[in-house]
């Protein structure tokens, strides 16, 4: 660590989680945050905004608290700009713009997705890898050329994460549903059929939720969980298998939510060590929505110069990972 090495505030807000980390180059200095779970059903995103209103200021009073320096002290604010739920985006980019005007430093916009691409890179090492990012709301397969993230294969409809959950809750599974569905599925034993949609890197998931639904009075949740968790990671896998074979690239890295998940590990690894390329996955701690994505990215984005004008700082729920240029990567 150089003095020259910016600290920059990151706040991620997109969806049920407020996070707020400090960090100075690669150093994490604080890293906290608080989540939203709903009574029932799925994330409301005016409950949920309502949510992150109340934690934010709590929880940068706090992080605070606890560091040798005050926030005056830091170089640059860096918040989750998008893509996301519209009234936690708001609610988010609302405290980012305050503490950039009260403080008068650089106010910098992060794409959420590529958040999670530059945390794998910036804490494995990862280097120019095939990316699996799987969460709650997103699951692409990317890589980078010419300037950009670009995005090999998505799901055509819901993220493997949102499929996750909304089958857990249709299990009266507590939200979010991926762990607990996770825990279920290690002691299935029966494989029952489901649909398996796959079209060449891109993938489906909704037809394989309604599918696992109409099982549910006839079987196990054991049973249901642990074949849902079969044919979706090996959708995933079968992807990815054929990302590496056309790009050739020599590591592959899994972020996001649903990186967490051992099996899904697992299966990833073996893909990887069939194509002679080196796996990487980001730390459980660190695998869901959090400050320290936003503030690596953010990082990049002061380095090269790319300030957010407080005109221009709208938030975008539906910003695409290819749709950011890239400037700090050669």
């Amino acid at each position: 660590m150089t003095p020259s090495e910016p600290i920059i505030l990151g706040l991620e807000g997109t969806a049920h989680t407020a996070g707020v980390a400090v960090i100075k180059g690669k150093e994490i200095i604080a890293n906290t945050s608080s989540t939203y779970f709903p009574p029932q059903g799925g994330i409301h995103p005016r409950e949920a905004a309502i949510y992150l209103a109340k934690e934010f200021p709590q929880l940068i009073g706090d992080t605070f608290k606890g560091l040798p320096f005050g926030i005056d002290k830091i170089d640059g604010i860096a918040f989750s700009q998008g893509p996301g739920l519209g009234p936690c985006l708001r609610t988010t980019a609302t405290v980012a713009r305050a503490i950039s005007l009260r403080l008068g430093i650089p106010l910098l916009g992060v794409n959420h997705c590529i958040a999670h691409v530059e945390l794998g890179r910036t804490i494995t090492p990862a280097d120019d890898p095939l990316v699996l990012y799987v969460s709650g709301g997103n699951t692409q397969l990317i890589t980078f050329l010419n300037g950009r993230y670009r995005v090999l294969g998505e799901t055509l409809d819901i993220a493997i994460g949102n499929a996750l959950d909304t089958l857990g809750r249709e299990m009266n599974l507590p939200h979010p549903g991926g762990p607990h569905i996770e825990k279920q599925a290690q002691t299935g034993q029966e494989l029952l059929p489901l649909p398996y949609t796959i079209k060449g890197m891109s993938f489906s998931f909704s037809g394989m939720v309604t599918a696992a639904k109409k099982l549910i009075p006839k079987h196990s949740t054991a049973d249901i969980c642990y074949s849902f968790q079969e044919y979706t990671f090996a959708i995933l896998a079968e992807a990815t298998e054929r990302a590496l074979s056309c790009t050739k690239k020599k590591s592959v890295l899994l972020t996001g939510g649903v990186a967490a998940n051992a099996h899904l590990q697992e299966v990833i690894q073996k893909v990887a060590d069939e194509q002679d390329s080196s796996f990487y996955v980001v730390p459980r701690n660190l695998a869901g929505d959090n400050g320290v994505m936003i503030a690596f990215a953010g990082t990049h984005l002061l380095n090269t110069g790319e300030i957010l004008p407080i005109q221009e700082s709208q938030v975008k729920p539906r910003w695409r990972t290819d749709q950011v240029q890239v400037g700090w990567i050669s």
